[in-house]
């Protein structure tokens, strides 16, 4: 065991020793009497200087009388961490002696972020407040307060301003808790306030761009989605950007008043949602089919991002257990989306190409933010997290702040601009194609459809067709047969509209005509139809083919299709199946006779159908009424049209003539 004498120092040692210590003593000494000069400012200044600081919380530390020669030194340059290292206490004070001119006037304290509860005391009267200090009651700390200085405490010249700031265990983990250079603000108050403007503008302009840029892709979006209802990426991309514009007024109204901490509640389940439809919003545009597993992800990343954003405004959770309540909704956004984006690029989706650039400098900023945050943890890399954090948050270019999040966000908004620009070119282009093939279509229709009217031996046929698109799904066909003086009159209505329908249409006018060539009777006619459209999926007609004979004779042929009219009354008939639905399907067959002078009108089912600016049918009852009046296709047609046209309208008017024509022998 040594010795007592082998534990005492050298003389020399201890001379060397002492004269280290009163150096230090002195220099505190210096420190803590050390008085920031205010009495030539030609701008706002920063106090940018060495306070005295002090934990715990006594009302007299904010009197200008009050000892605090035996507080610790604290450069505001620095970070509280690196002078108070073995503890965190919740309220910490800070005081600085200040020399003003005298006869100075409308001299102003402006404060920014310095704390979410927080009292500035000059010469013991308060100045400025955020929030309650004790009992805590926390406000947020996005707005700059500014509060004037008394003229009679600048007549004395010299000034105590006094500091008394809470810190949450939240904030005692983040890189600067507490007071720091660039919180506190001195200066004449219209500069002052120019000042604070400026700086909202220059540290807002693009969070501002992002908003406004936003709100008219969401517009864009909604319009799209309603005349594409099934490109579900356009309803993801209003609801998000509806969710980020809706926080914009509460986060600007937050930019010059401070609210209680509470209220951040509202823009928080606002970034609920918005995290959902974003990766939602990835998945509709690669076409993604969202698993079992990961819905359980997004359940529970919303669960997750809600706890961090209570325990935030609480300030009770550190900053390392808020990462991990959010790593579910990290994982979605910057984990998996860009890997899903760097796939579907590599099996030539050039959408997912344009979205990957964004996306890579998102989870690259993110992924930057994270690491420094963890080394900042770190006691011996705190000095150097810090650093690199100060030049990542408070990057600037000219007055504008680099505001990553906004940055990204707006890339994102472009990319998806040039998204739905290259889509709409494309359908553009597409439309243009198609509507040179309907007009083909539309040209092949007016040809295969018979003359309005036609004079017939014995016979007068008048026929009008309104088709409700460029191309109509209804058809009938005329043909004389000059051996026996008969007539044959097919009409029928397919299903569907469109050009699809117009196709349709075109293989059964050539069914019809080839079929006339070897056959005129109806039911034969019925039959060839039904076979020519079986096997071609859900295609199906209501058909109805007559054959009138030079004596009058009628033999009627129907498939589902509306009874023919007789001088203004429905003919009984026997229903019966559409074409195309059955191979063995019956088809009824009726049989009468015309006489000298009689009408027989054929009418597809849109005449009926047609329908009001009230939601009211035309009905039969009204086409019965108008038979008993008009003795015209055309103004049947057109009393239908003008009511209401919903369906194709096709109207065939069959009139014997009074003295026949012989038949041919």
């Amino acid at each position: 065991m040594a010795s007592r004498s082998s534990l005492r120092p050298p003389r020399r040692f201890a001379c060397v020793m002492a004269l280290v210590l009163s150096g230090l003593m002195l220099g505190m000494g210096a420190a803590q009497a050390q008085t920031f000069d205010a009495t030539n400012l030609h701008g706002p200044q920063d106090l940018a200087a060495t306070w005295l600081l002090h934990s715990g919380d006594d009302p007299a530390y904010a009197q200008p009388g009050f000892d605090d020669s035996h507080w610790l030194p604290f450069d505001s340059t620095d970070l509280l961490k690196n002078v108070i290292k073995n503890e965190q206490p919740s309220i910490v004070w800070y005081r600085l002696h200040v020399k003003v001119d005298p006869n100075q006037t409308e001299l102003a304290l402006s404060e920014f972020y310095l704390s979410d509860a927080f009292e500035i005391y000059v010469n013991g009267q308060r100045l400025l407040a955020n929030g309650r200090v004790a009992p805590f009651e926390p406000y947020t700390a996005n707005a700059s307060l500014i509060r004037r200085i008394p003229d009679r405490q600048l007549a004395t010249g010299h000034l105590v301003i006094a500091a008394r700031v809470h810190i949450t265990k939240e904030q005692w983990s983040a890189t600067g808790p507490g007071l720091y250079a660039n919180n506190l603000t001195l200066g004449q108050e219209p500069v002052l306030r120019e000042h604070v403007w400026l700086k909202v503008i220059g540290d807002h302009l693009l969070e501002w761009i992002a908003w406004f840029a936003g709100a008219g892709l969401g517009f864009v979006a909604i319009a799209l989605f309603a005349a594409q209802r099934r490109q579900m990426e356009y309803l993801w991309i209003f609801l998000l950007a509806v969710s980020d514009v809706a926080r914009m007024p509460l986060l600007c109204y937050e930019l010059f008043h401070n609210v209680p901490a509470g209220w951040g509640l509202l823009t928080g389940a606002l970034e609920i949602p918005m995290g959902l439809f974003y990766f939602l919003t990835f998945c509709a545009i690669l076409q993604v089919r969202l698993s079992r597993w990961l819905r359980i992800l997004m359940v529970v990343a919303a669960v997750g991002y809600a706890i961090s954003v209570v325990a935030g405004i609480a300030g009770s959770v550190s900053i390392p257990y808020r990462i991990m309540a959010t790593a579910p909704m990290t994982i979605l956004n910057v984990g998996i989306l860009p890997i899903l984006l760097v796939v579907h690029w590599r099996r030539g989706n050039p959408e997912a190409g344009i979205l990957l650039i964004p996306a890579i400098l998102q989870s690259l900023v993110f992924y930057v933010e994270v690491t420094l945050i963890l080394v900042t943890q770190i006691p011996e890399l705190l000095n150097v997290g810090a650093r690199l954090q100060q030049s990542l948050y408070y990057a600037h270019v000219g007055p504008i702040r680099l505001d990553w999040d906004s940055l990204t966000w707006i890339l994102f908004l472009l990319s998806f601009a040039i998204i739905i620009l290259l889509r709409s070119t494309r359908i553009s282009r597409q439309q243009a194609l198609l509507e040179g093939e309907v007009a083909a279509a539309q040209e092949v229709q007016q040809v295969i459809l018979p003359a309005q009217a036609e004079t017939m031996p014995g016979f007068v046929v008048e026929s009008i067709y309104k088709p409700a698109q460029q191309v109509g799904g209804d058809f009938f066909q005329i043909i004389p047969n000059k051996t026996d003086s008969s007539l044959l009159i097919v009409a029928g209505d397919v299903t569907g509209k469109g050009l699809r329908a117009g196709m349709l249409v075109a293989l059964l006018v050539g069914a019809i005509r080839s079929t006339a060539e070897t056959s005129m009777e109806p039911l034969a006619m019925l039959q060839a139809l039904n076979r020519r459209l079986l096997g071609r999926g859900d295609a199906q007609a209501t058909c109805l083919a007559l054959r009138v004979g030079s004596d009058g004779s009628v033999t009627l042929a129907n498939a589902g299709h509306l009874a023919p009219y007789l001088n203004g009354e429905p003919i009984e008939m026997d229903g019966a199946l559409p074409l195309g639905l059955a191979e063995d399907a019956e088809f009824s067959v009726t049989r009468f006779k015309l006489s000298a002078e009689d009408r027989l009108m054929l009418m597809s089912d849109g005449v009926a159908e047609a329908r009001d600016s009230k939601g009211q049918l035309f009905g039969f009852e009204r086409v019965q009424e108008l038979l008993q009046t008009t003795q015209s296709a055309t103004q049947v047609a057109t009393a239908a049209e003008e009511f209401g046209q919903e369906d194709d309208i096709s109207v065939i008017l069959l009139t014997r003539a009074a003295a026949l024509t012989p038949a041919l022998t």
